[in-house]
């Protein structure tokens, strides 16, 4: 199993496409708790689906199975919590939710997680496929920056 991350901050819409485009992933999973209102226009979820269609050929998923709680992420991003207790709390959170048995792996696979950070180190994108990587065998993981 292969599995791709990337985070849209920081980056141009044709750059972010063309590392899409040349990575080989084959839809883009979208992790996000709200993937309507994000800073950059092609990120939100209509036309992201478009984009990924039109321009490289992807299918696109939203798993909000995958996305933090809405209290969690204020509490981490908006009152500067700490990344420590936000990893514990999320990990915990997909523990409670059983995500290694609600999500198919056939989406995972050569799939494409999204959220917005920009690096994978301090994103619950890189928590899901750590975690899911624990629970399923076999698994791939390379971070698009």
């Amino acid at each position: 199993m292969k599995v791709f991350t990337i985070g849209f901050t920081g980056k141009t819409a044709e750059r972010f496409f063309t590392i899409l485009q040349r990575s080989g992933a084959q839809r883009i999973v979208d992790v996000r708790l709200n993937n309507v209102s994000q800073l950059s226009g092609f990120a939100k979820s209509k036309d992201l689906a478009y984009f990924a269609r039109a321009i490289c050929g992807m299918d696109y998923v939203h798993l909000r199975e995958l996305a933090p709680e809405q209290a969690m992420l204020d509490e981490y991003k908006k009152k500067g919590g700490d990344w420590a207790a936000y990893e514990q709390h999320f990990l915990a959170l997909m523990e409670r939710r059983a995500v290694e048995k609600s999500v198919r792996p056939e989406l995972i696979d050569q799939g494409c997680l999204l959220c917005s950070e920009h690096k994978p180190d301090q994103c619950h994108r890189r928590l899901v496929v750590e975690y899911l990587g624990r629970k399923w065998s076999g698994m791939a993981v390379e971070h698009l920056v």
